[in-house]
This record gives structure tokens, sequence and C-alpha cells, in this order.
């Protein structure tokens, strides 16, 4: 388990953290002659010799680079308007599923191999979480949305830049501590704090498309983070 974590926390941080948008526009613009695609490959393999910390495992490295870069071809070359949301996901899916067998077939459970202390499973999965329901899901909903032409940004109502991705962050942040520390309660003290100040404005632009867009996004982003911290719980006993 030590070593699925650790891999997929190397991959968030590859995938999600450390890809800038103008890496991303080269890749779709040039394709396999896109220098980005080599040092994005180049990076993950580093995160995973990182977070291994073991030399003897420099050949996971390499399977997580020639994955990564094969899985990464075919999406770009297979991307168009129509199908870029389904890519996105079948993408992630892929990488994951990489992950999973690469622990299955090694079942590597030593941790900082030069180090004398040991940081148990629990907490590299807990770190996973934090990840995933941050800038990951921010993505992902992101281009879920793409399918329909709303900003709501745009739509009449004035706001911070980059505001309600922040907000997303730190409601499924709080949703996912206080489902891990049992407190059921706060969660949805939150979603009626959050209906109160978010849908009274709403109401007052009566603009039902963009109701249902913001009410989509909370329902979709609670319900990750409400199902992340139950599998937490229910992963590590608490």
């Amino acid at each position: 388990m030590i070593l699925f974590f650790k891999l997929l926390i190397a991959h968030f941080i590859g995938d999600f953290f450390l890809q800038t948008n103008d890496s991303v526009k080269s890749k779709e613009k040039r394709k396999i002659k896109s220098v980005a695609l080599y040092v994005h490959v180049l990076i993950h393999g580093a995160l995973v010799m990182i977070l291994l910390w073991d030399i003897y495992l420099w050949y996971i490295a390499v399977i997580i680079m020639a994955s990564h870069l094969v899985i990464d071809l075919i999406k770009l070359y297979g991307t168009n308007k129509k199908n870029k949301r389904w890519l996105f996901l079948m993408d992630q899916v892929a990488h994951v599923a990489v992950i999973v067998l690469i622990a299955l077939i090694k079942g590597y459970d030593a941790d900082f191999t030069y180090f004398s202390f040991q940081i148990p499973a629990q907490t590299w999965f807990f770190i996973a979480c934090i990840l995933f329901l941050t800038t990951p899901i921010s993505i992902a909903l992101k281009m879920f949305f793409t399918r329909w032409k709303l900003n709501p940004e745009n739509a009449g109502i004035d706001s911070l830049k980059n505001a309600g991705n922040w907000i997303g962050i730190i409601e499924r942040l709080l949703v996912f501590v206080f489902i891990v520390v049992g407190q059921f309660g706060a969660v949805g003290f939150l979603l009626a704090a959050k209906s109160v100040f978010r849908f009274g404005d709403l109401n007052r632009e009566h603009n039902m498309k963009l109701t249902e867009y913001v009410l989509i996004g909370t329902l979709l982003s609670f319900g990750i983070a409400i199902l992340t911290g139950i599998a937490f719980q229910q992963m590590t006993g608490l």
C-alpha cells in the first residue's frame, strides 16, 4: 500500500501541480515534437525516485515514464472537441491502472530505505487524499463543466479572480477533515452556510442556468469530498 500511495502522490504532483497551462498547450499543438511532453515525463520519473528514495527501484521510475509517455501520446492524438472530457478521464484511469499494477506486482512495503524512521501507510494515504481534493478535482470539475457554455465569473456576478476555485478547494478539505474526525453534522452546517451566502446572491440574479451550474458543482464537490473521507475512514479503521 505504501508503494501505491507514493506513486499516486507522485502522479498528482506531476500531472496537476507541476504542469502549467503553457506546457499543456504546447503538447496539444506539437504533440510528439513537444519538448514540454518529455520534460513532463522526466518530472514524473524524478518525483517517483524522490518519493521512493531507493536507487534500486529505478526501473519503477522507468516504467512510470514509459507508460506515461505512451498514454499521453494516445490522448494527444485522439483528442478532439467532442471527446476531450472522456479522454481526460480515460487518461487518468490509465495512469492509475499502471500504478495499481506496479503496486500489485512489486508489493513493496518498505519506506525511505536510507532513513531510520518509518512513515506509515495511513500518513501517505492522508497526503494523497489532501492532494486529490485540491487541484486534481478542481481541474476534473472544470473539464466536466466544459459541456456547458457558461462561465459563472462572466454571468452577471462580480467576483474575485479564481475565488470559486479556492472556495471549492477549501470546502472539500473541510468536508474531508469533518468526515475523518466523525463530525458529520459539521458537513451539513458547512453546506447550509454556503447555501445562505452563495445561493442568496444567485437568487437575486434570477439566473436559473447559473444557479443550476453552481448547484451541480457544489453537490459534486461535497460528494467527492464525503466519499474520499469515508474511504479514508474505512481503509484506516478510524
